[in-house]
């Protein structure tokens, strides 16, 4: 049985923020932000063109050495395959698959597939909330080891903002 996910949309609405950070910093090339009172530049967020190319991103990233140290399930491989519509990207345990709406630029980006990497390498037990605070956790330390230490602290503070516990 599966913990209710009480969190999902304070995730969500904190997710959001950091996006529009991201798109700003790109929209006019002003990468400097500020997060209570310290100057943070945001690292280039990489965006993908194809399932194809969001595919080998996620097989680079199961294979770093501190990825597998960290999850025993970033050992198992992931298969992306392409989502019809316009729904969000999400995660299917059963057979390890990430789904990507390609018709959604906003959905083909590093921000949204590390999150749904963090799903994938949640342990298979205890059950946990989606969203809960062990998912925070290991996605913040993705962000953070992939994207780098600026973004993770930007997701981190609208996190705490937004209500959502990290642990």
């Amino acid at each position: 049985m599966t913990a209710r996910d009480s969190q999902r949309g304070a995730v969500y609405d904190a997710e959001q923020l950091v996006r529009g950070a991201f798109e700003r910093a790109d929209e006019f090339g002003n990468r400097t932000v500020e997060v209570f009172g310290s100057q943070l530049t945001l690292p280039v967020e990489r965006r993908f063109g194809s399932v194809e190319s969001v595919a080998g991103y996620v097989e680079r990233v199961l294979a770093l050495n501190w990825v597998r140290a960290e999850w025993p399930r970033a050992a198992v491989p992931v298969r992306v395959r392409a989502r019809r519509g316009v729904s969000a990207a999400h995660y299917e345990p059963d057979g390890a698959v990430l789904a990507v709406p390609v018709e959604r630029v906003w959905a083909l980006r590093e921000l949204v597939v590390l999150h749904e990497l963090a799903h994938h390498l949640a342990p298979p037990e205890p059950a946990e909330p989606a969203h809960g605070p062990a998912f925070c956790a290991r996605y913040l330390t993705l962000l953070d080891g992939v994207v780098g230490p600026e973004a993770a602290l930007l997701l981190r503070s609208a996190l705490l903002g937004t209500g959502a516990g990290i642990g």
